[in-house]
């Protein structure tokens, strides 16, 4: 099996270890390759999203980092890809197959066809993610969390038996109910028995800096730091660990953080985000974080600082990634 996620010469630039997923995520890598073309960039991906669907295993934010970063994404809805069709989509209504919320691109369908025949050769997630790029040539390393099921779950009210409740997957939650059911928590399957993938733990313990992307701090940087190992390289690395705000003006940048936010009662503020991550210097991972410039936060033991976050562009989210950068003391 050949790969090719990392360049065949020696990065030139620092080496930088970035937790993300999604949307968000995916833009913000683009930031990070733009300003760092040579460097050692590894992104450590949420798979808390990751469900099988109609006999194939589909992985939502490694797909879209792929596609954003390989050119591949449609743009205007952020993700799956350009150009996409939807017949088997069609056929698939025409025969009443269940999920008939959850629709599959007919581009799409063939990474998760690829993935899956991998998977059940014996692959583990993180060879057959190396595999994909070598299609897609993101231009950083795109490394699942782990490659071992560690699926978000949503608790729910359940409608047929009032006063009961049930888990439903993150996926169905969001897809389906639009978040619009009622909510208690949310649960990582198979996190007690995960491990992170191969050498995640060691590339934030070698980084010159980590950063965490503006994702949604609870289903997708949450269910990383669900992921046993991952917290604790956060918190003993030499690495300054500098986040970024996924929220301006009370208002996720995308997606649905302040849903998230308020079913575990953190406030959808950068500084109630801010703090819900915590301080190295008490029980928490951050040394820095980066708010907005219409945005004021105070996170006891984190240096806060504020900067234009609005990535309209990768010469912009570049910026960005600088001065997240700089707040870690490297020189990008």
């Amino acid at each position: 099996m050949t790969t090719q996620q990392a360049d065949t010469a020696p990065a030139k630039g620092p080496r930088i270890a970035v937790l993300v997923g999604g949307v968000g995520g995916a833009r913000f890598l683009q930031g990070v390759r733009e300003l760092l073309p040579d460097a050692d960039v590894s992104a450590i991906v949420n798979v808390g999203d990751d469900v099988w669907m109609h006999g194939l295993r589909i992985c939502p934010d490694l797909d879209t980092c792929m596609y954003t970063l390989g050119g591949g994404i449609d743009t205007e809805r952020g993700w799956g890809r350009v150009g996409e069709t939807w017949h088997a989509k069609e056929e698939l209504a025409k025969y009443r197959a269940q999920p008939d919320w959850f629709g599959l691109g007919d581009r799409d369908i063939a990474t998760h066809l690829v993935r899956t025949e991998m998977l059940r050769a014996g692959y583990p997630l993180s060879a057959v993610t190396e595999a994909l790029c070598n299609r897609w040539q993101p231009g950083v390393k795109l490394i699942p969390a782990t490659d071992d099921r560690c699926e978000t779950h949503v608790v729910v009210g359940d409608t047929d038996n009032p006063g009961e409740r049930r888990a439903i997957h993150f996926q169905e939650w969001w897809v389906r109910y639009r978040a619009a059911v009622e909510t208690y928590g949310f649960a990582t399957i198979g996190a007690d028995d995960a491990k992170p993938a191969p050498n995640v733990t060691e590339i934030i313990g070698a980084a010159d800096a980590v950063l965490l992307a503006p994702s949604n701090p609870v289903v997708s940087i949450g269910s990383i730091l669900a992921v046993p190992g991952i917290r604790g390289a956060l918190r003993t690395t030499d690495a300054k660990v500098i986040g970024v705000s996924p929220v301006i003006d009370g208002k996720p940048l995308r997606g649905m953080a302040d849903e998230c936010l308020s079913v575990i009662g953190v406030e959808t503020t950068a500084e109630g985000v801010g703090r819900h991550y915590g301080s190295r210097s008490a029980t928490g991972i951050l040394d820095g974080w980066l708010v907005h410039t219409t945005d004021t936060a105070e996170v006891p033991g984190v240096e806060v600082r504020s900067v234009p976050l609005l990535m309209t562009d990768p010469p912009t989210t570049a910026e960005m990634v600088r001065e997240a950068l700089e707040l870690a003391g490297v020189k990008p």
